[in-house]
């Protein structure tokens, strides 16, 4: 009798035990680290490619000062970087990330390395560019995409800018493999900074999930506009994309710019996050409707340096 009732405490110790620690890991979400309630539903309007011309600097700068668009991050390698970081630097508040860059794809306006080009030579094409592309036969040494990264890094920390995360110009570091995932990832550890990963990328990239530990920030999900979507439908996609936003943390992925002579001739090639693109972008985002739109839809806005700070919500 001792023995069952000894095994039936145990057991009783163990479903408690389990209950709470569920209990523990339901409490314990992105979200409720944040000081939210679980059904919140949180979102950072996010725009890419700073730095890239002076045309992106001065629409994101517009956007991010009208307090609709709370995020940005900066591509190093680009020849508008020095006026950004400028900007950065004189308004320590705002939240700026850097946009890990390793690519090159425009035809005629084009960058290279941070990093000594004879110690990067897998990232470079036959001109001392960044390809325009990677291919299923391009071979990336990840050791020489570390020697770039931790320069774009170390050159955005000499001119001042404080970045509150590390992101990737066009997901290179995400989508690619499994090594150049763990090169962001050790660079987001070493320099403490948040590495924007979301679940809904879990999917078709496994590796992912299985490389992150248990203290790494995972977001919940990201929204950003098809290129296929006709002009026309440009304000129904967003519209409808916060109509149907999920609780948990969301980021939005947007491209600003003026359409003016110097975006069209950087990005004249081709209208996917071209000029006529990051004008529409800048006109939704910038008009008060949208700000309204996110309070009809009950949508909290966030930073990635609530983020990076949420222990103290804890």
């Amino acid at each position: 009798m001792r023995n069952l009732k000894v095994l039936f405490r145990s057991i009783l110790f163990a479903a408690v035990a389990s209950s709470s620690n569920a209990q523990i890991a339901q409490r314990n979400t992105l979200t409720e680290q944040l000081g939210y309630p679980p059904d919140a539903k949180l979102l950072i309007v996010h725009a890419d490619d700073l730095g890239f011309t002076h045309s992106v600097n001065a629409a994101s700068i517009k956007a991010l000062e009208s307090g609709a668009v709370n995020s940005a991050s900066i591509m190093v390698p680009c020849p508008w970087f020095p006026e950004i970081a400028d900007y950065a630097r004189s308004h320590p508040d705002f939240d700026f990330g850097l946009h890990l860059t390793l690519t090159s794809e425009r035809v005629y306006y084009r960058w290279g390395p941070v990093a000594p080009a004879d110690r990067v030579p897998s990232l470079l094409d036959e001109n001392g560019y960044f390809r325009h592309d990677w291919t299923v036969t391009t071979k990336i040494d990840p050791r020489e995409a570390d020697v770039e990264l931790r320069a774009q890094i170390d050159r955005a920390y000499s001119l001042g800018v404080r970045p509150t995360h590390l992101d990737s110009h066009q997901y290179r570091l995400d989508s690619t493999g499994k090594e150049l995932f763990e090169v962001a990832l050790r660079l987001a550890h070493e320099y403490r900074l948040p590495f924007f990963v979301t679940r809904d990328w879990f999917k078709d990239d496994p590796y992912l999930e299985k490389t992150l530990g248990p203290d790494d920030v995972v977001i919940d999900h990201t929204i950003t506009i098809d290129p296929a979507a006709p002009p026309e439908k440009w304000a129904d996609f967003y519209k409808n994309a916060m109509r149907n936003m999920q609780p948990g943390v969301t980021e939005l992925v947007i491209h600003l710019g003026y359409d003016d002579a110097e975006l069209r001739a950087a990005t004249r090639e081709r209208d996917s996050w071209g000029a006529a693109w990051r004008q529409r972008e800048f006109d939704f985002f910038t008009n008060p409707a949208f700000g309204q739109l996110l309070r009809d839809q009950h949508i909290q806005l966030i930073t990635w340096r609530q983020i990076a700070n949420r222990s103290q919500h804890n």
